[in-house]
């Protein structure tokens, strides 16, 4: 499953270098067949999202949110408070086009 429009808007905002945004979308994009568990987890925004707002704009704690995903996809959500019931809300929030950068 592609990287949704909005969290593509967001990956572009927090990776500006040239070249940084297409090389997330990439890695979030081949996640799923890497996880090799839970494969509509990791194919989902909300996991994807909730790599990339750990990462805060940094491609090495993207990394590490990655790893962090793959051990345990569950620690993420809670890691980036989307575990609740209003993860919803909380996703809509962060991927506005008028969140803070």
């Amino acid at each position: 499953m592609p990287v949704s429009v909005r969290l593509e808007r967001r990956i572009r905002r927090d990776f500006p270098e040239p070249g940084s945004a297409a090389e997330i979308m990439r890695m979030l994009d081949e996640l799923p067949g890497t996880a090799g568990y839970d494969v509509e987890h990791f194919a989902g925004e909300r996991l994807q999202a909730a790599i990339v707002l750990l990462a805060q704009g940094s491609i090495r704690r993207f990394h590490e949110s990655v790893r962090l995903a793959l051990t345990d996809w569950r620690d993420l959500l809670v890691a980036t408070e989307l575990d609740n019931d209003s993860w919803t809300d909380r996703l809509q929030a962060e991927l506005s086009t008028e969140a803070a950068p």
